[in-house]
């Protein structure tokens, strides 16, 4: 079966398909950041592994709030990074009254602002709202078959009901990726993206 499962799965990547998965609402904290909202010497406790490599779900959950309103039970995923920051859906956006520039994750500068309300404790940070741009998760192998570059850009259709062709992907490319597009919820309603859905890679000449 694992044999068969890697035969199918080579033959779509070797056809430029690509899995997509679509990322809802979440939040990145520093560990300084979890002692804030969750008390003194906490950490994040995993609760399920995500398909990247290393990043988990936690068990633990916030709740983001801003001008015109809250969202409770944010997801948390781990583990924890050099900068907080929340990424959110334009819908998330202006249901919270929050402005956030589309950005890659981690590209926080200049960004923007929101409250972060944990069980022990409330975070205001001045930038880290974002949307975040959608990617392609490339491994470097992957990557040299495909003829695809890290930081290159290229469109994307959605093998779908309602086929939407996504302009401008992002692809990030390194070694121990595993090959998977990401896009918001916003972005999945728009191409009707349910259960496992296949994008194709188009290459800008």
């Amino acid at each position: 079966m694992e044999r068969l499962i890697k035969q199918v799965t080579d033959s779509l990547m070797k056809a430029g398909l690509v899995e997509v998965e679509v990322s809802a609402r979440h939040v990145h904290l520093t560990a300084e950041d979890v002692e804030v909202l969750f008390g003194k010497g906490a950490v994040l406790h995993p609760k399920r592994p995500l398909s990247q490599k290393g990043q988990f779900l936690s068990e633990e959950r916030v709740t983001l709030a801003g001008k015109k309103g809250k969202m409770q039970r944010v997801a948390v995923l781990g583990p924890v990074r050099s900068a907080t920051q929340a990424e959110l859906s334009v819908s998330d956006c202006v249901a919270l009254g929050v402005q956030a520039p589309i950005r890659e994750s981690g590209d926080i500068e200049g960004s923007g602002e929101i409250l972060i309300e944990g069980p022990a404790g409330t975070l205001q940070i001045s930038q880290g709202a974002i949307v975040a741009h959608n990617h392609i998760h490339v491994p470097t192998q992957t990557a040299a078959r495909l003829g695809l570059k890290d930081r290159e850009r290229v469109s994307v259709k959605i093998l779908s009901e309602r086929p939407v062709t996504f302009e401008d992907v992002i692809i990030r490319v390194r070694e121990d990726f595993n090959f998977k597009m990401h896009i918001d919820f916003d972005e999945a309603n728009a191409a009707s993206v349910k259960g496992f859905t296949l994008g194709k890679i188009i290459k800008h000449t």
